[in-house]
């Protein structure tokens, strides 16, 4: 499996839609899809009928995925967004922040 530019726990920015400009930590990533979850960002509401499970009905509000293409890296130095590239520390694969040259794991 290939290396991925944005794993679960890393925080990112959004940079279009909505939420544009929100900073937030990355849930869930689902590469088949190419979707990401971000916590508190995509914030969608479900009106649910009340039913035997929920008696009382209401409104439901989650984080919904977006598109991967949405949000970038944020800069360990700045928290601006930034690319990501790879490299080879110690024969080992990091991932480097492009904007700043920082290290981003490893």
């Amino acid at each position: 499996m290939a290396s991925a530019k944005i794993k679960k726990g890393d925080t990112v920015v959004v940079l279009s839609g909505k939420d544009k400009g929100l900073t937030g930590t990355v849930s869930k990533v689902m590469p088949k899809d190419g979707k990401i979850v971000v916590e508190g960002v995509n914030i969608a509401a479900r009106h649910r009928k009340p039913s035997q499970t929920n008696p009382q009905g209401g409104i439901d509000r989650f984080e919904a995925p977006m598109h991967l293409c949405k949000v970038a890296l944020a800069d360990p130095k700045d928290g601006k967004p930034t690319r990501v590239r790879f490299e080879d520390k110690d024969g080992k694969k990091v991932r480097v922040a492009v904007k700043s040259g920082e290290t981003i794991d490893g």
